[in-house]
C-alpha cells in the first residue's frame, strides 16, 4: 500500500532552524549597529580632542574632550549637580504629561468630528508655526522664576507634536471600516476601541516619541532664559563666566539625556506596537 504525505500545514510555526537563522540574524544586525555606532562615538572624540591639543580651534573654546570629561567626574560628585539634573527631568516629566494628555484628548475629538476638523484648520495653522521662546515673556509676566513659567513653554512645544500626529491619526481610518461598523451598529465604545485606537496608536507613538525630545530642549531652554533652578541655568551661568569646560561638560550631560530619553522611547514603540506591520517588517528584514 502507498503512503502519500500530508501537505505540510502552512499555518504551523516556522521550522527551528528557520527560526534559529532568523534570530541569529537580527542579533547579527544588532551587533553591527552597536559596532558601527561605538565606532562613530570614538571617532568623534578623537577627532573633538585633536581639534584642541592641536590648535585646529582656539582651546579656549573648544577644551580638550578629556578636560571636559574631566570636569564632568568633578560635576558628577557633586550633590548639587544632581539636583540640578533631578530638576530639570522634573519640568520635562510634568510638561511631557499635560501635553500628552491635552494632546490627545483634543487631537481624538478634533479628528473624530469633521466639522470641527474643518473649523480649527485654520487656527491650528496658525498657532502652531509660533516658537515657544516666543512665549518666555508671557511666562515671566504671568508666573515670574518658578517652574509654571517653563511648563508653558514646555506644554506648548510637545503639545503640537502629540496633537498634529493624532488629528491626522484619527483621520486616516479607513472609511469603509468606519461604515462597516455603523451598518452592523457598533457602539462608540467599541469603534473607539477596535478602529479609532488600532489606527491612531502608531501616530499618537511617533507623537510622544518627538515631544520627548521637544520638550527636554524647551526644559533646559526655559531654565537658560527664565532663570529657573536647572541645568539650563547652570549652563548659563557657566558661560557668563566663561567657564567653557563646564559648558560643554554640561552640554554632553543634556545630549545623554536626550540619548537615554529617545532609546526608552523607542523601546516603548516597539513593545506598544509590536503587533503593528512597521515594527513587524523591521523585525524580517
Amino acid at each position: 500500500m502507498t503512503v502519500i504525505d500530508a501537505p505540510a500545514d502552512t499555518g504551523s510555526a516556522p521550522h527551528p532552524e528557520t527560526s534559529a537563522r532568523l534570530r541569529r540574524g537580527r542579533n547579527l544586525r544588532s551587533a553591527r549597529k552597536v559596532a558601527l555606532g561605538a565606532l562613530g562615538v570614538v571617532g568623534f572624540l578623537t577627532t573633538w580632542q585633536l581639534a584642541s591639543t592641536l590648535g585646529w580651534v582656539n582651546p579656549e573654546q573648544l577644551p580638550s574632550a578629556t578636560d571636559t570629561f574631566g570636569q564632568l567626574g568633578l560635576e558628577m560628585s557633586d550633590l548639587e549637580f544632581w539636583r540640578n539634573v533631578g530638576r530639570t527631568m522634573t519640568a520635562w516629566a510634568i510638561g511631557l504629561a499635560i501635553a500628552t494628555v491635552a494632546g490627545t484628548a483634543l487631537g481624538a475629538i478634533v479628528g473624530m468630528v469633521p466639522f470641527l476638523r474643518r473649523a480649527t484648520h485654520t487656527v491650528v495653522e496658525f498657532l502652531r508655526p509660533i516658537p515657544s521662546v516666543a512665549l518666555i515673556p508671557l511666562a515671566i509676566l504671568t508666573y515670574g522664576l518658578q517652574i509654571q513659567a517653563a511648563l508653558i513653554i514646555i506644554v506648548y512645544a510637545a503639545f503640537w507634536q502629540i496633537f498634529v500626529q493624532v488629528l491626522y491619526g484619527v483621520a486616516d481610518i479607513d472609511t469603509v471600516a468606519r461604515d462597516t461598523a455603523r451598518s452592523f451598529g457598533l457602539p462608540r465604545a467599541s469603534r473607539i476601541r477596535n478602529l479609532v485606537l488600532p489606527t491612531a496608536l502608531p501616530y499618537l507613538m511617533t507623537g510622544l516619541r518627538l515631544a520627548a525630545a521637544v520638550a527636554l530642549i524647551l526644559a533646559i531652554t526655559a531654565e537658560m532664559t527664565i532663570g529657573n533652578p536647572g541645568l539650563g541655568r547652570e549652563l548659563a551661568v557657566a558661560a557668563g563666566i566663561g567657564n567653557y569646560t563646564t559648558v560643554y561638560a554640561i552640554v554632553v550631560v543634556t545630549g545623554v539625556l536626550g540619548l537615554i530619553i529617545n532609546l526608552v522611547f523607542r523601546a516603548i514603540e516597539r513593545r506598544t506596537l509590536s503587533w503593528h506591520q512597521s515594527v513587524r517588517g523591521d523585525d524580517v528584514l
